[in-house]
């Protein structure tokens, strides 16, 4: 269990959200509400561990994130809303670096081709990134989702931006297999995506001073 206790973000001078509690389950979606600049991402940040809340604090599985964060993170994937190519390498070159970098267990180059196969890159696996649209970019770092399977906890910025309407209901399928093997899928969209799980919302702006 995600357990999330009475969560507060600064960013400068500003209070952006305070008083956030929730508890999180296993299988669970949680999508992340609110207008630009309330604090989403800031918050995505914080429930990876990656910067500290202003006040207030996060377990899982009991323990605090930040003290046991080597831990924790290997339980995380993170997507942020950059892709973070490199556009003069192939969408297998730079799907297998991130794999390498993140310390996936399988990530040789079949697996990679796989996981683009089924983002439907199939046919983009040997051309520069830098050829290719936005939303085919989009995909090539959505594609680690399929190298994280093993991984309980993922947490995604902006997962849906710059997709087609195919691309959409494919990942919206990937995120529901997730909670269908029990992981834990929070993420941000402005978007309206259809799920077979329950999705609960919070909305940072119901937080905000």
């Amino acid at each position: 269990m995600l357990q999330v206790t009475d969560l507060a973000c600064m960013r400068g001078d500003r209070l952006l959200f305070q008083g956030v509690s929730i508890d999180l389950q296993p299988g669970q979606m949680l999508r992340l509400g609110g207008p630009n600049g309330i604090g989403k991402t800031s918050m995505l940040r914080i429930l990876c561990a990656l910067v500290h809340p202003e006040h207030g604090g996060i377990t899982w599985k009991g323990l605090d994130i930040l003290k046991d964060r080597e831990n924790f993170h290997a339980d995380v994937l993170y997507l942020g809303h950059a892709a973070n190519l490199s556009e003069l390498l192939t969408p297998l070159e730079n799907l297998a670096l991130m794999a390498r970098i993140a310390c996936h267990e399988a990530s040789d180059d079949d697996t990679c081709v796989q996981a683009l196969v089924r983002i439907g890159l199939g046919e983009r696996l040997d051309l520069p990134c830098k050829v290719l649209s936005a939303g085919q970019r989009r995909r090539v770092g959505l594609a680690r989702l399929f190298l994280a399977t093993d991984k309980p906890v993922w947490i995604l910025d902006e997962p849906f931006s710059a997709l087609d309407v195919h691309a959409v209901g494919d990942l919206a399928e990937t995120l529901d297999e997730h909670c269908d093997r029990g992981g834990l899928v929070i993420y941000t969209t402005h978007q309206e995506v259809a799920f077979r799980t329950p999705v609960t919302t919070l909305d940072l702006a119901e937080f905000a001073p």
